[in-house]
């Protein structure tokens, strides 16, 4: 995969790819355009599962067409559904991502999240550093052994500036006896994204 240098979601992408395979359970806790989220089903093909999460239905909908223009078998599914069994297939919930834990039961092999608004949606729509922190929170609890969690953060929108320094204070602290943390940035550019990639070791 070719990359600009810059491109920081496409490298969330590259190195979940490396441990997420055919068949695995992966989660999008943000779905957005449904970039991600296609990327994952990709990952963990037809026999696979993802589970994604946006609080907006356009944003779901926009996705939800990705996803069957690239073949995948996608459910749009309700709150009272929950939690979710195993199954292959994309699931879509109109839910916040602090919620993961009440819909996914199973351990995932990846998740990922790209923080901030919806491109081209409302921009007094964003995730927020308690929500964020929470589901990273539980992300890392649910997450497999030698799966991975990457998570990209916007700094340079209003409010921005907060949640990229709740969340690198989550990362910073985790237990490093269990996780392994990497941060991408680009350092001569304070207001970039930039990326974070735990890896659970046990």
């Amino acid at each position: 995969m070719k990359h600009v240098l810059t491109r920081i979601v496409n490298w969330g992408q590259e190195l979940l790819g490396e441990v997420v395979q055919p068949g695995d359970l992966a989660i999008d806790l943000t779905a957005g355009n449904g970039q991600d989220t296609t990327a994952l089903f990709q990952m963990v093909g037809e026999t696979g599962q993802v589970i994604a999460f946006d609080v907006q239905s356009q944003a779901l909908l926009t996705t939800h067409n990705r996803l069957v223009d690239a073949g995948a078998q996608v459910r749009s599914i309700q709150r009272d559904n929950c939690p979710l069994q195993r199954q292959s297939g994309i699931d879509l919930m109109e839910m916040s991502h602090d919620e993961v834990a009440g819909v996914v039961t199973s351990a995932p092999m990846g998740v990922i999240a790209n923080l901030g608004y919806l491109p081209g949606g409302q921009r007094d729509v964003m995730t927020r550093p308690e929500s964020s922190v929470a589901a990273l929170e539980q992300s890392c609890s649910l997450l497999a052994e030698g799966g991975r969690l990457a998570v990209v953060v916007y700094p340079g929108h209003p409010g921005g500036a907060q949640e990229a320094a709740a969340v690198s204070d989550f990362f910073n602290n985790l237990d490093d006896t269990i996780f392994y943390v990497l941060l991408m940035k680009v350092s001569n550019r304070s207001q970039a994204p930039f990326l974070f990639v735990a890896e659970k070791m046990i």
